[in-house]
């Protein structure tokens, strides 16, 4: 049996809370784009990343991986998950001021293919479609390095004031 270990490092998550402070929430996500701030520990624990943001917009890339497998062989429906909620969110992200954030209220997911480590390249994108005062809601697919569609996702935010 070949053994399989998956080592990695992360810094201290509220370093990149603190960079937050004093920037929109644009600027913010452009900030960690850039790596002026570490990333957040879930994006290092299942290995994926912000690629993309305007306002409005988000777009995460990873790879399927082994260590992403659940008991049936295949990579975890809570993958495609938390890539669709951190672009939806983060989609969410680029329409808030210096003052106010977000929280995801409800996020309903379909999956619509099964991925493995043979799928390869992972990109979940979304646009919000409301911004309202105290809610906002988005609409996000994840894709293979093909355009195949995987899974699709759509999300209602509660906007709120930053803590701190």
């Amino acid at each position: 049996m070949t053994e399989r270990t998956r080592t990695f490092e992360w810094q201290d998550p509220m370093l990149t809370a603190a960079a937050a402070k004093g920037r929109t929430g644009l600027d913010f996500l452009r900030c960690l784009i850039a790596g002026e701030a570490p990333p957040a520990p879930i994006m290092l624990t299942l290995g994926f990343k912000l690629t993309a943001v305007e306002k409005g917009y988000a777009r995460f890339e990873g790879e399927a991986a082994e260590y992403h497998y659940n008991p049936m062989g295949t990579v975890h429906g809570g993958l495609a998950c938390t890539l669709l909620d951190s672009a939806l969110g983060c989609a969410v992200m680029t329409t808030c001021d210096e003052k106010t954030g977000y929280t995801t209220a409800q996020i309903a997911v379909h999956l619509t293919k099964t991925i493995t480590v043979k799928t390869g390249k992972l990109v979940a994108e979304a646009l919000v479609l409301h911004r309202g005062r105290s809610v906002a809601t988005a609409d996000g697919k994840l894709t293979d390095a093909s355009g195949a569609l995987l899974a699709h996702a759509t999300t209602t935010c509660l906007i709120l004031p930053r803590p701190g």
